[in-house]
């Protein structure tokens, strides 16, 4: 089959053989497939997140950075078959988006990032049939692509256990913190601070639901603003992994506040101990979505509660895949670009 691969840390493009499915698992076409920056990251830092994972135990352990694999975790297809034993839970030729974990057959490989199950940046994926969700007749193949990012956001909202009263600060205006703004709305929270250096993601910050969008190089987030009368942030979401913003937020947190941690760093945090108790912090680590959350998350798209369209740029090949990724840290780059390996 075709498709864009990382090997070596570079991106090529090519023939890698198809997958052939096996018991439990479904062979599915790939339709569309959105960009995350994680792909990105391990063009540069994946020897470092393997490593992270043989040391501390993790799903990307049993990657070699040498051998290639095909990318790509956000993504719909159509089901073409299924292994010999399969339940066959879902008609062929019916639209499927899952979480992005293969457990079928006694491993545990995330999708896209593993040898045996590749993702969304080529023609062919091995989906595990137990995670699949049927996608609504009424939802494109673009918008649908957006479910797995969607609810990694309303995950991490949940996980603050967000209550009337709260205050949330959403750091980080990406993909995940645009979920978690569209979840803290979609919960009736508010009134929602956001904070992100570029103009744009503001824009689409407040479309999504923000109340407050403010560049935190101008103005800090974590004080009284206009429109709070006189209330602070109490419940910050960080969704942007790098070091040193633990220690910033709880520099900066109110007594009483509570973090949720959304951003992957790969380095060591330094903090105070002291300052987090003096305040009481509370810190809770959030990680990938769960089946309830791609539920809502396909629900509140297809019924029109949460509109990713905004999200949405450009349909590309799987030969503009590296020239996209290159671009994706840069102050113009769309939330997301979508793969569509059969152009």
């Amino acid at each position: 089959m075709r498709a864009a691969f990382i090997e070596n840390g570079q991106v090529r493009v090519g023939d890698v053989a198809a997958p052939v499915p096996g018991k439990g698992q479904a062979l599915v076409r790939t339709h569309s497939c959105g960009m995350c920056a994680s792909e990105a990251h391990f063009l540069h830092a994946g020897q470092n997140v393997i490593d992270l994972s043989r040391r501390f135990g993790g799903p990307y352990a049993a990657l070699d950075f040498a051998r290639p694999f095909v990318p790509g975790h956000e993504y719909v297809g159509e089901v073409l078959d299924y292994g010999p034993g399969s339940q066959r839970t879902i008609r062929t030729g019916r639209r499927v988006t899952s979480v992005p974990i293969m457990r079928a057959g006694g491993g545990h490989s995330v999708i896209g990032f593993s040898h045996e199950c590749p993702g969304g940046f080529g023609e062919l994926m091995l989906l595990d049939e137990a995670m699949l969700i049927e996608v609504s007749d009424g939802l494109d193949d673009d918008r649908a692509a957006m479910i797995e990012p969607l609810a990694v956001g309303l995950e991490h909202a949940r996980r603050g256990r967000p209550e009337a009263g709260d205050v949330p600060l959403v750091l980080g205006c990406g993909a995940i913190g645009l979920g978690v703004i569209a979840g803290l709305r979609m919960a009736g929270i508010g009134p929602i601070v956001a904070a992100d250096f570029h103009a744009g993601r503001r824009e689409i910050a407040l479309a999504m639901g923000a109340d407050i969008a403010v560049d935190p190089r101008e103005t800090s987030p974590y004080g009284p603003l206009p429109g709070l009368n006189g209330r602070r942030a109490n419940l910050v979401y960080e969704n942007v992994g790098q070091k040193g913003m633990l220690a910033r937020i709880i520099a900066d947190a109110p007594f009483d506040g509570r973090i949720v941690m959304g951003g992957y760093c790969m380095e060591e945090e330094a903090l105070f101990v002291f300052a987090a108790q003096n305040k009481r912090l509370n810190v809770q680590f959030a990680g990938g979505e769960e089946p309830q959350d791609m539920d809502l998350a396909m629900r509140a798209i297809a019924d029109g509660r949460i509109d990713v369209s905004l999200w949405l740029a450009e349909r590309i090949g799987v030969d503009g895949v590296a020239d996209a990724m290159a671009a994706m840290s840069g102050p113009a780059a769309p939330v997301r670009t979508v793969v569509d390996p059969r152009r």
